[in-house]
């Protein structure tokens, strides 16, 4: 079959892989006729994603046919439409149990790789290296679903692909942003990415309650989309924001704050931006947790600051004196995509939201390559990428 594999840095081929193959009683083979390019592949795309190999396939976020069955999965049959998770998921674990899927006990095959570098492991995930279990990913024409009974969702009929697609990742991962800042009716919420993500957490804070949505970003088409869904928008390289959202909340902060961008802010929004670009180069550091930094002195006191962006390493000058003095909540995780799942399929057969809004550009499989790059570069308006296999 054909699929996207990394072969290094910026080096994404469209080649032929092996055909995937039931391995275990639960698993699903399905032939994929939706995935997309995640703003998280990005991370893999521009090298910062440790223990990568040579060939292996990428993507998350993906959706198709159920075309074969183990002989212990009771859940699905041969036609099914399903959306799949990308967290990896057993469904019988403590974790697992409590709702919180993507700390799943078992489905990581290489957890001792993962517990050297953060304490413990989460879940496997699909397409996302080998410290979370080298599972071959689904941008590709099949993809093999581990514990199949438990994370894909099958799609009603009448249902198109665009509108189901994203609640793989993107939607639920936009909704747990606004929902771990515990909206009761009216806040004020400060978004730092209006990508594919920050747009989900933009809309979802507002239906969650939120009465004002703050969404900063620099690039226009993200900007413009944000303020297509009602939020005031700010442009990091035109203003001060920590001044802007000062003068929005007279002088109080944002009641919470969403950092939907993680290890990449963009190396010219400050000087200690420059200064992480300085040190993940030389290798004195990991990430550059610019926007973490602001959102900290950006929420009011007692406020909540969400974490959605992926952060990989060792964050350097958080400014945890300000966290801890004034009371701020942090909450943040992988999201345990199948506790959304059936919620958020209902909110889009109700017609509350539209998750096809967020797509700009549809190809083919083999235009994979050249749009990742087009991504990563914020070219052409491109905000989400759909492929078709």
């Amino acid at each position: 079959m054909k699929a996207l594999t990394w072969h290094g840095k910026g080096d994404i081929r469209c080649e032929a892989v092996s055909d995937p193959r039931i391995e275990d009683g639960r698993d699903a083979i399905i032939k994929v006729t939706s995935c997309a390019i995640c703003g998280s592949d990005l991370h893999i795309y521009d090298g910062v994603i440790p223990a990568m190999e040579h060939g292996d396939v990428l993507g998350h976020e993906t959706m198709g046919e159920v075309v074969e069955v183990g002989r212990d999965n009771k859940k699905l049959k041969v036609g099914d439409r399903v959306v799949v998770p990308f967290t990896i998921s057993c469904g019988e674990c403590f974790f697992c149990q409590r709702g919180f899927y993507s700390g799943c006990e078992r489905s990581n095959p290489n957890r001792e790789k993962a517990t050297k570098l953060w304490g413990n492991s989460p879940a496997g995930l699909f397409g996302y290296s080998h410290l979370l279990g080298g599972y071959a990913g689904g941008q590709a024409e099949y993809l093999r679903v581990p514990y199949a009974d438990v994370g894909p969702i099958k799609v009603p009929d009448g249902m198109t692909d665009e509108q189901v697609l994203f609640l793989s990742d993107i939607f639920p991962t936009g909704y747990m942003a606004a929902d771990l800042c515990n909206l009761t009716g009216g806040e004020t919420v400060a978004v730092w990415g209006c990508g594919p993500v920050g747009q989900f957490a933009i809309r979802s804070a507002f239906l969650l309650g939120a009465e004002r949505v703050i969404a900063i970003d620099t690039v226009p088409e993200r900007l413009a989309l944000a303020r297509q869904a009602g939020a005031v928008t700010l442009d990091f390289k035109e203003e001060d924001i920590y001044d802007r959202i000062m003068e929005l909340t007279k002088g109080r902060g944002a009641d919470a704050c969403i950092d939907a961008v993680g290890s990449e802010a963009d190396a010219t929004a400050s000087l200690d931006s420059i200064i992480d670009r300085v040190k993940v180069a030389t290798f004195m550091g990991t990430d550059r947790p610019h926007v973490l930094r602001q959102a900290i002195h950006c929420c009011r006191n007692f406020g909540t600051v969400s974490i959605v962006g992926v952060y990989g390493g060792l964050l350097d000058k958080i400014p945890m004196g300000s966290a801890i003095n004034r009371g701020l909540t942090f909450r943040m995780a992988q999201t345990p995509v199948q506790k959304y799942l059936p919620m958020l399929l209902e909110r889009v057969q109700k017609g509350d939201i539209d998750p096809s809004f967020v797509i700009t550009h549809t190809a083919r499989l083999e235009d994979g390559p050249d749009l990742y790059k087009t991504f990563r570069d914020k070219k052409d308006g491109c905000i989400k990428v759909v492929l078709k296999p």
